[in-house]
């Protein structure tokens, strides 16, 4: 096969994920061409795949899906320095103008012409990493160990996400939180917590499996949601953490943090209008914060954390599935009782069958 032509998990309509086959073209002399080592399921390429959108984004032609994605260097444009074939790295999804008036102030993540991969935000859609191939600019290359697994180096996308809605929260040292979903991102914005010196922490969620990981990953208290009791046992704590993306789970947040706490709002919650008790956020004076992915620097930091051992991403793994098996990887990724994060792995993908 010609080093411009692979095959990529492709988002026709709601559950109808292709395997096409696309030709790169040449490379350009400024890009970074990538040999797909392995990449991570997110809820929002959950979303896409169940419902043709996420939140106000919606599918309006066919959309390679992945962000979190890491591989190895195929080929490297003419005026590109700085990289080698051959270097294994993390792929940062998020391309930032940094001249706009957001990244003029140290705020990249709410660059107004960011480009993000396997993002429907845009039109024309802004095409993902669930790719055999795949270009990408040489400043979305963050360089790994060759010790470091892929795998690994795909989850510094989630890890970096969670960085930056714990820094949303400001200094967590000794202050009481409630993690509010015990998904992949919950339970990292765990993590976090635990070693920015958070206490004591506790995690909410309608099920029970992933409440059992969370127990294991540090949280000190667990509450089903689903049990008669649950809203006595959340403790008012300083922070919460709402990652569910649920109104349910931002009116949970609400009612429990403490009087003149704070709620981060981290889950991507449904588009348009939803109902929440916002007159709670005036009578109790709690300080309610959006989070939106993070900055640059934040993913330098979560490759570091990772490649120093720091935080261990990859106790989050409950599945591998090739490439070639991105439907399955996906079905199995929606399922809650047998999955946390689902990771997709390297290796050439034969297309789909026409239709």
């Amino acid at each position: 096969m010609s080093d411009r032509i692979g095959t990529a998990a492709t988002l026709h309509a709601a559950e109808d994920l292709r395997l096409d086959t696309r030709d790169l073209g040449p490379l350009a002399p400024t890009q970074v061409r990538i040999r797909f080592g392995a990449g991570g399921i997110c809820g929002s390429d959950m979303h896409y795949f169940r419902h043709a959108r996420t939140g106000d984004f919606v599918l309006r032609e066919p959309l390679v899906l992945g962000h979190e994605v890491a591989g190895m260097v195929e080929a490297v444009g003419a005026e590109v320095e700085g990289l080698s074939v051959g270097t294994r790295v993390a792929v940062n999804p998020s391309r930032v103008c940094g001249h706009c008036p957001r990244c003029r102030e140290g705020r990249s993540n709410l660059c107004e012409n960011v480009f993000f991969m396997g993002s429907a935000s845009k039109y024309p859609h802004m095409q993902g990493g669930f790719a055999t191939r795949f270009d990408v600019a040489p400043e979305q290359c963050v360089a790994v160990p060759d010790t470091l697994p892929l795998e690994a180096a795909a989850l510094a996308e989630p890890l970096a996400v969670s960085l930056h809605a714990v820094a949303r929260a400001g200094d967590v040292s000794g202050r009481s939180a409630l993690v509010v979903g015990a998904g992949p991102i919950g339970l990292l914005v765990l993590l976090c917590l635990r070693a920015a010196g958070a206490g004591p922490l506790k995690a909410a969620d309608v099920a029970q499996a992933p409440l059992a990981l969370a127990a294991r990953l540090g949280a000190e208290r667990t509450v089903n949601l689903g049990e008669a009791d649950a809203a006595q046992r959340l403790d008012a704590p300083d922070i919460v953490f709402e990652v569910s993306g649920t109104p349910a789970g931002l009116a949970t947040a609400i009612a429990a943090v403490r009087r003149g706490g704070t709620v981060i709002q981290v889950g991507n919650l449904p588009g348009g209008a939803i109902e929440a008790p916002m007159n709670a956020v005036m009578a109790k004076e709690i300080d309610l914060r959006g989070t939106l992915r993070f900055t640059q620097a934040e993913f330098h930091e979560a490759v570091d954390h990772i490649a120093a051992g720091r935080i261990d991403v990859l106790s989050l793994v409950s599945a591998r599935l090739p490439l070639s098996e991105a439907r399955e990887a996906f079905r199995l990724a929606l399922d809650r009782t047998r999955s946390v994060k689902v990771m997709l792995t390297g290796g050439d993908a034969a297309p789909s069958p026409r239709s």
